[in-house]
């Protein structure tokens, strides 16, 4: 079989230094761990050597790329994830599941429902999950994320989520801000804390690594090089939705969750999240999967009160 030969430009010219290493360090370690041949000119990378080769350093250089966006260089720490993660066929998921921070932890979906979610997330910039109570639309967008930032593709996380649902205004709540929104976020909270040690969940909030905001509160900004996760987007107006689906930036992913069969808006108000998932049906870039609930992975017997409740015309929360 002829090799394959493979020729990847360099985004910025100006950042082949830091993308080279010193003395073509990084190039020499991508080489060795691939057994390509790789050479560096005319402001571009080329590679030479078998198929898979060749596609798995490619995959390496396009993900060293993707950090000098937001980074002065590479550390060998960061070659050595990107290098995994092409092993890995280039997601940060794989048989064993989705790499966390939390040591000897890994999150994997449950089920072919869970499954096509994640591969969604991973493949898509924006996923719309719809699903009832328990089949993971929240922990695994967590994951997910989490994922993706341990990888170095995001630089942080935004957790977003209506605050509607008992009817109360923020600024009538006790407390600052943080102690506000966090009963409303405190599904998020879980999972974050299922996949990453308490110590760096306060190390990243203090260096705005995470960020957790009240959806009121994402006016007017664009969020670059982020997983940007709406929680319960069920219970967010037309506007709403509209003004959060605009936050997008470059390089980032977002994530949207929630029940369609239920909404806390005051009666008659038309619901967001229905209306997105009709307006964006085919647009190229937007996933829309829909969970049910032989997806739901809680204990075995919410399964069988969520059926129960559904024979009555009601679903769970």
């Amino acid at each position: 079989m002829q090799p394959l030969e493979l020729t990847i430009p360099i985004d910025d010219p100006s950042r082949r230094g830091a993308l080279y290493g010193t003395a073509d360090r990084n190039l020499r370690l991508i080489r060795a761990a691939f057994d390509v041949r790789i050479s560096a000119r005319d402001n571009a990378v080329h590679l030479s050597g078998p198929n898979e080769a060749v596609r798995r350093a490619a995959l390496v250089i396009d993900d060293l790329q993707r950090c000098l966006q937001h980074r002065p260089d590479v550390s060998e720490e960061i070659l050595q994830d990107a290098i995994e993660l092409a092993n890995r066929d280039g997601h940060p998921s794989s048989a064993g599941g989705l790499d966390v921070f939390l040591a000897a932890t890994t999150i994997a979906p449950k089920g072919e429902g869970q499954q096509r979610y994640v591969e969604a997330m991973l493949n898509h910039d924006l996923t719309l999950c719809l699903g009832p109570a328990g089949t993971g639309k929240t922990y695994l967008a967590v994951a997910v994320s989490v994922a993706l930032l341990k990888q170095h593709k995001i630089k942080r996380i935004v957790l977003a989520r209506p605050a509607v649902e008992a009817g109360e205004k923020l600024g009538y709540l006790p407390g600052d801000l943080q102690a506000k929104v966090n009963p409303y976020l405190r599904p998020l909270w879980d999972a974050m804390h299922d996949m990453v040690p308490y110590e760096q969940v306060k190390r990243f909030l203090q260096n705005d690594v995470l960020e957790v905001i009240p959806l009121a509160f994402m006016r007017g900004r664009t969020l670059n090089h982020a997983a940007i996760i709406l929680d319960e987007a069920q219970n967010c107006t037309v506007s709403q939705m509209l003004m959060f689906l605009t936050r997008l930036g470059q390089g980032s992913k977002m994530i949207v969750t929630g029940d369609d069969s239920q909404s806390d808006l005051p009666g008659g108000e038309p619901v967001g999240f229905a209306d997105a998932v009709k307006r964006l049906e085919g647009v190229p870039g937007v996933a829309t999967v829909r969970l049910d609930k032989a997806d739901i992975v809680r204990h075995p017997l919410v399964q069988r009160v969520v059926e129960a409740y559904s024979r009555n015309g009601r679903e769970a929360p």
